[in-house]
């Protein structure tokens, strides 16, 4: 039977597991979520789309092919037709009955019965009446508070944060290598209050600090080694987002 890979002293490092314990479960299904949230986890990350009939749906990629077999565009296909679409076990051929692609709701309900934070990371570029109503889905749900948000679209941060001003909030920024991460970057987010969700190999002991001296918190993807963890840990990272460490 697969299994984690285990920290034994996470200090005061939170591990958030990255669409669901995804390295175990397939992928941003329940079968995932519920692997992480009888797991250690403190959070449990997610992505969100919309369906062309205004439904959020949860899977990774704007297309459904690599999950499912099936090529379909996530946001221009209902619901229902991307409801029914069995996703691919681990082996990336065969098919389970409990594995389709989860509603907004089903994983939140996930996240708060198991007291679980969800970091749901709003993918792609939504307009503030779409952030909104994602705000008050969860917010129907009185689960807010054990939400945060992320992602790589900082207006979609903008938009949370204009509805709910102290929502937590985390910036993706998709960069490799220091010279490319852009130069104001720690300033705008101590000016936005927003925190910081970034490629691991880019949070050295002296860019946490700096973070940490303007008040952001710093997590890191995807970590799935358990000396980069550590080595992460010992700098004093906040969050480590992994697929597999526990």
């Amino acid at each position: 039977m697969p299994s984690t890979k285990k920290i034994n002293d996470h200090k005061n490092t939170l591990i958030i597991a990255h669409r669901g314990v995804s390295g175990i479960e397939p992928e941003n299904t329940v079968s995932a979520f519920i692997s992480a949230a009888n797991r250690s986890y403190f959070g449990i990350e997610t992505d969100v789309h919309k369906t062309k009939d205004g439904k959020f749906i949860l899977t990774h990629d704007d297309n459904a092919k690599r999950v499912t077999g099936a090529d379909v565009v996530i946001e221009e296909t209902d619901f229902d037709t991307l409801r029914a679409l069995k996703v691919f076990e681990k082996d990336g051929v065969s098919h389970r009955c409990d594995l389709y692609m989860p509603s907004l709701s089903e994983y939140i309900k996930i996240c708060k019965s198991y007291g679980k934070i969800a970091v749901l990371e709003l993918k792609n570029s939504f307009p503030k009446e779409d952030v909104f109503e994602i705000c008050d889905e969860i917010d129907a749900l009185d689960y807010l508070d054990g939400t945060i948000f992320i992602s790589f679209d900082i207006n979609n941060l903008h938009f949370v944060r204009e509805k709910h001003p102290t929502q937590a909030v985390q910036f993706l920024i998709h960069r490799n290598r220091p010279e490319d991460l852009p130069d104001d970057l720690i300033e705008k987010l101590a000016e936005y209050k927003f925190d910081l969700d970034i490629y691991y190999r880019l949070a050295s002991p002296d860019f946490i600090k700096a973070c940490h001296e303007k008040g952001i918190k710093v997590n890191v993807w995807t970590v799935d080694e358990i000396p980069d963890a550590e080595a992460l840990i010992e700098a004093g990272i906040d969050f480590i987002t992994s697929n597999i460490i526990e």
